[in-house]
């Protein structure tokens, strides 16, 4: 695994010399070999990173049914160009601040389950905090494999995955 670093780069955000870039080299078994890329500034904490596949990929669209404790280990290769969805709980769009990450579908909840509890504390409005409540509740359901559902990526630049033989790939 190589690994490049910059340090004392320009931040984008506090324009001080505290930020450091980086890139690395990694084999992900059963997708191959990836590029994570990183910047954060250990001034503003700014952070932004992304995957990349070295292949070239075709567009995909993967989903998984979770149905068990097992299924929160399964490997997630999350790009910044794909949406993650989890019916009736979260949507996770691409853009300007979408990161890349390489993860399980535990590390995917707990992001989902992250999102509901900032809602829910900024909410003002109580049927939005209960809805937030029914929301992380079913979350945990979920990960103790009590409840299941189907996530889904998809990834314009197949640069994600859902590693598991159950994945189905349209």
């Amino acid at each position: 695994m190589a690994e490049e670093k910059l340090e004392k780069q320009e931040c984008p955000m506090c324009k001080q010399k505290s930020l450091s870039l980086s890139e690395e080299e990694r084999e992900i078994p059963y997708f191959g070999k990836v590029y994570i890329f990183s910047m954060t500034c250990s001034n503003c904490k700014y952070h932004m990173a992304d995957v990349e596949s070295a292949e070239k990929k075709e567009p995909c669209k993967l989903s998984l049914e979770i149905n068990s404790e097992e299924d929160m280990k399964i490997r997630v290769v999350k790009s910044s160009t794909a949406t993650v969805k989890i019916p009736r709980i979260l949507t996770i769009e691409p853009g300007p601040a979408s990161q890349g990450y390489v993860t399980n579908i535990e590390g995917l909840l707990n992001r989902a389950k992250h999102a509901i509890e900032m809602a829910k504390d900024n909410a003002e409005d109580k049927t939005e905090q209960k809805k937030a409540k029914n929301l992380l509740k079913k979350i945990q359901k979920i990960k103790w494999g009590q409840e299941s559902i189907i996530i889904s990526i998809d990834d314009p630049n197949g640069n994600s995955a859902i590693i598991s033989e159950r994945a189905v790939k349209k």
